[in-house]
Parts: structure tokens; sequence; C-alpha cells
């Protein structure tokens, strides 16, 4: 099978890149190369490369040509930066995946799209996990991005009878994760001496999902899931302050780096999703956040210095002032 894997230079795309190749399929990467998306992560990957945008109809037709499927994990993707700049977030997750449905709908392809446990919003700590068919009510305009994406291939598969599906994928961790979200930033700050800034209690509950459990439940949607069928994909659930005091066992740090600072406005408390439908195709995860994964995870970071240290720099550098710098000097 030939697949195009878009924004398959990102950290979760990467991955599944490299699980496509080991199965002997035939993988084409289509990345616009932000500044999450690195060439390096596919260094020894078999795969076509193309760089450009999936908003653009022209890009994604010549790199889905000849394909059967399309995956699409290309997304503006970390919450802090859809506060400060919402804009790209519509057009990259919700206008480059009514693209990608066109493209799709047009040449008779296979869609899957990889979407977020955000998009159901805050669950209460006495609610049970959210079913595929829970309202959505997203709060941040990351999420409420990827939620109009969503709605934009439930609606094609309605109207047109595009051969799509959606995943809903937990808080994702591993290798190769850009160091702006959580678990990245603290562990590659840990290793420097450099402060941990927890929005405000650090009690919000996240579900954490190992990356090769994630695109092992991305593959097997594509080959087995129903076309207009969700598919959620659930972690492990910790508060964010257990995996704080984890990281500094397991870097060595001082507690003394961490530092309590302001919420980041909007902040959800919890997500929880149930994974029923997808253990019913037959995904069961592998890894257990306690039991190695954020062990393996830790150590992977420690070992590749060179792989994190020079994007802590330049772009990356800019926007970590800008997030953080007030806050850790203690002031709104």
């Amino acid at each position: 099978m030939r697949v195009l894997v878009t924004g398959g230079a990102g950290f979760i795309g990467s991955h599944f890149v490299r699980r496509l190749a080991a199965a002997g399929e035939e993988v084409v990467v289509l990345d616009k190369l932000t500044y999450a998306g690195n060439r390096a992560n596919l260094e020894d990957v078999e795969h076509d490369f193309r760089e450009g945008d999936i908003a653009d109809p022209d890009a994604v037709a010549d790199s889905a040509a000849g394909c059967e499927a399309i995956v699409n994990f290309a997304a503006e993707s970390h919450v802090d930066r859809s506060i400060l700049g919402p804009a790209e977030f519509i057009r990259t997750d919700v206008l480059g995946t009514q693209v990608l449905l066109e493209h799709a709908r047009h040449n008779g392809l296979r869609l899957v799209h990889v979407s977020t446990d955000e998009v159901y919003g805050d669950v209460p700590l006495d609610a049970p996990a959210c079913a595929e068919d829970a309202p959505l009510r997203p709060s941040s305009p990351y999420s409420a991005s990827k939620a109009g994406g969503d709605l934009q291939v439930l609606a094609y598969v309605r109207t047109f009878g595009v051969d799509a599906l959606i995943t809903r994928g937990a808080n994702t961790y591993g290798s190769r994760q850009y160091p702006e979200k959580l678990l990245p930033l603290f562990v590659t700050n840990a290793f420097e001496g450099k402060e941990l800034p927890v929005y405000g209690d650090g009690r919000q509950r996240r579900e954490w999902l190992h990356v090769e459990d994630h695109c092992a439940a991305i593959d097997l949607a594509l080959r087995a899931g129903d076309a207009g069928e969700v598919y959620n994909v659930a972690g492990q659930e910790r508060e964010n302050m257990d995996v704080v005091r984890r990281i500094l066992e397991l870097t060595g740090a001082s507690p003394d780096l961490v530092r309590h600072v302001s919420d980041r406005p909007g902040h959800d408390r919890r997500y929880t999703v149930d994974s029923a439908k997808l253990r019913a195709l037959g995904w069961s995860p592998r890894h257990s956040f306690d039991a190695g994964g954020l062990a393996e995870t830790v150590a992977w970071y420690r070992e590749h210095r060179d792989w994190w240290e020079p994007l802590k720099s330049g772009e990356y550098r800019a926007y970590y002032e800008r997030q953080y710098a007030a806050r850790l000097a203690g002031r709104a």
C-alpha cells in the first residue's frame, strides 16, 4: 500500500512513518517543516519526502499521486501557541483538513484524520471517560480548530460518501517530541538545571499514551476502521504534579526547580476517553507509563542531547521567553 502521511516529519507522524516503512509499505511524507517539523526524525527511514502545506491543493495532489490512503497528522498542535496566535490553527487544522477531504473525495482515497481528546473539553473528576459520541466542548483555539476539522470529516462522509474516519488520542509521549510540550520541556529543563514552570496548582489530570501505542491504534484504524467512525485512543490517567515528581526522580534534578506559575487561560482540569470501540478491533497498549514508558523516554532524552539541544534556541527561545518569562518573574 502506498500511503501519504501528512505532518510526517513531526513527533507522532515520524513514528508512524517508521511503523509503515517497517511493515514494507510505500510512504510519501508531506510536511510544511514549521518549527516542529524535523527532517532528522526521518533520516534513517525509507520514504519519499515532499515539502508543502496541506492547505495547498496542488501540493496535496502532487504528493498523493498514486496513493491509496492519506493519514493526516499535519496540525498546529500546542494550546499555548493557539492562545498567542489562533489564526494559523484555523488555516491548518480546518482549511487544511478540508483540502485533504476534497482530494480524497475526487480520487477515491481513504483518509484517517488524527485528532485529540481535547475536543471533548473539561471532564469533571466524578464523570466517566468520554465515549466517541460525547458532545464536543473545546476550550482553546487549538481544540476548537481540531473539532472543526473533525466535523468537516464527518460532514464529508455523510454528504459525499468519502471513506474517512477519525482517531482521537490522549496526551502522547515518547522520543523525538518537540520540547514545548510538558514532558519533553520538563525533562530537558531538568537536565539543564532550569525551572520547571507548573501551571497553577499542577493538579490537572491527563491520560498519557506512548507514541508507539498511539501509532499502533492509528495503523489499526487505517486497516480495519469503518468510514464515518471515531475511535478514541486512551492512555493512563495521572495528575500533572505526579508526573513532575517522577521526572525529578528519573533525572536526578532538584525539587527546587519546580515553580508554580500563573495558569493558562481556560485551562481544562481533566481529559479522559473510553477506548472500548478500538479495543473491540483488537488494540491494546503495550507500554505502561509507570512500569517503563516514562523512564524509557527520559533515558532517550538523556542520550540524545544532540537532537534536542539545537532545537532550544532561535524560534523556540523566542517562544519560551514570550510564554514563560513574565510567569517565572511572578507577573501574571
